[in-house]
């Protein structure tokens, strides 16, 4: 009786320990698979630049399913760039805040990142696997102390209907897109390609110059160390990049007064592209998350929606380049009250599933390798490999963009000659 009593028992035991496991499987194949007590009560808060983040907002929502009495709230700082470091030393110190890969080595942020934690340990189960390599940094001790959440890119808006309507192929090539450009103004339109105002230098001349000058760094490291220190012989790097600018508006590809109309770099070049006639708009993947939002705030949209997709500019014969950027990162102040239930939210946070869903919301492009979730952006998962540059994994330095910009700018409005131009590299401003 007592080895049948034992038996029984083994047998209840094993059965129960079997039930366990497939619970947590099943729980676990569903999606995310809490490693705290979901009764667990405290508060996150997360500190950022952005006036509005509902996106976040819903994810918030989402963890709240699993654990119902953790407290989310995002909170906006004034001057984030120059309170960030005082709130972190605060009483009330964030758990999670922005950060930017362009910090890393100021040391106005030095104590910034002295606080954050190293996001890549095995003991968190950060899955960083589902974010595109190029977007993760690592510091000189191989630390990760930030990952994205979005991330940018150069590109155009394209109106797929309008190439349709006329009867033309999207261009791969650049050979391709002079060409189309001539068509299309042959076919009555005056401006094929248009862009950011020219009332800034942060126009599209330098949406087009980056991406080449970029591409032309990553083949020659000598080049890079050059342009970082901005040493006035990397001016001669930059002609090719110039060079495209400068045969862009000379071939009547864009209306430099048509773009100089255009009031402001965001909302006002979406809905001028909404307005259905531009067949490229040259902008950045930041202005390309107001569009979904303005589709409703366009008369011309509304009556006569179309189809458009975001693309990569196809700048040499071979084609276009990803310049693949971080946007918004993350960090976790290691300080802070409930790290346990902070890191809790990062792991939930850090997967495919959601970051595409916030991508989605806020319709930003996405750091995963999945670009399927939304078709505007479906054109820059095409891209070769080989083709795909990461500045900040390169090493290209802030003042380096600046030299770019201002020089791309003033060649374009012709104000300055490729060659003065490439004299005159490490001295704009």
């Amino acid at each position: 009786m007592k080895k049948l009593s034992c038996m029984i028992s083994a047998i209840i035991i094993a059965v129960s320990l079997t039930s366990c496991g497939s619970k947590t499987d099943e729980k676990s194949a569903a999606g995310f698979a809490p490693h705290l007590d979901t009764n667990t009560s405290c508060s996150i808060t997360v500190a950022g630049s952005y006036d509005n983040f509902e996106a976040l907002e819903a994810e918030f929502d989402r963890f709240n399913e699993v654990y119902p009495n953790v407290r989310l709230s995002y909170v906006k700082l004034d001057d984030y760039n120059n309170t960030i470091a005082m709130a972190l030393q605060g009483n009330d110190q964030p758990n999670i805040f922005f950060s930017n890969g362009w910090m890393k080595g100021n040391t106005k942020y030095d104590s910034v990142f002295e606080l954050a934690e190293d996001l890549s340990a095995p003991a968190l189960s950060l899955d960083l696997d589902c974010i595109r390599s190029g977007l993760i940094n690592h510091d000189a001790e191989d630390r990760v102390v930030m990952v994205p959440i979005f991330s940018r890119t150069y590109g155009m808006l394209v109106n797929n209907d309008l190439f349709e309507k006329e009867g033309l192929s999207f261009p791969s090539t650049w050979t391709e897109l002079l060409t189309v450009c001539e068509k299309f103004k042959s076919k009555g339109y005056a401006s094929p390609m248009m862009g950011y105002t020219l009332k800034s230098s942060g126009c599209f001349m330098n949406t087009v110059a980056y991406p080449a000058f970029a591409a032309t760094l990553a083949s020659n490291p000598e080049a890079l160390e050059l342009a970082n220190a901005l040493d006035p012989a990397a001016g001669e790097y930059m002609r090719p990049a110039l060079n495209t600018v400068e045969q862009l508006i000379q071939n009547g590809c864009t209306d430099l007064n048509a773009c100089y109309e255009i009031e402001d770099n965001y909302t006002q070049v979406i809905l001028r592209f909404f307005e259905g006639d531009v067949p490229m708009m040259i902008c950045t993947a930041d202005t390309v998350s107001g569009t979904k939002k303005r589709e409703s705030q366009s008369e011309a949209f509304t009556n006569e929606p179309f189809e458009y997709t975001f693309s990569p500019i196809p700048l040499t014969d071979d084609g276009g380049y990803f310049i693949d950027s971080p946007s918004i990162e993350f960090s976790v102040n290691k300080n802070c009250d409930h790290l346990d239930m902070t890191n809790e939210f990062m792991r939930f946070l850090i997967t495919k599933e959601e970051l595409n869903n916030m991508a989605s919301l806020k319709r930003l492009m996405t750091p995963t390798t999945d670009f399927s979730f939304d078709s505007v952006y479906a054109p820059f998962g095409q891209v070769p490999s080989d083709r795909i540059i990461s500045p900040e994994m390169l090493g290209i330095t802030d003042p380096l963009t600046v030299q770019m910009r201002v020089a791309s700018f003033q060649v374009g409005k012709g104000e300055l000659t490729i060659d003065e131009a490439a004299a005159m590299y490490g001295s704009f401003e």
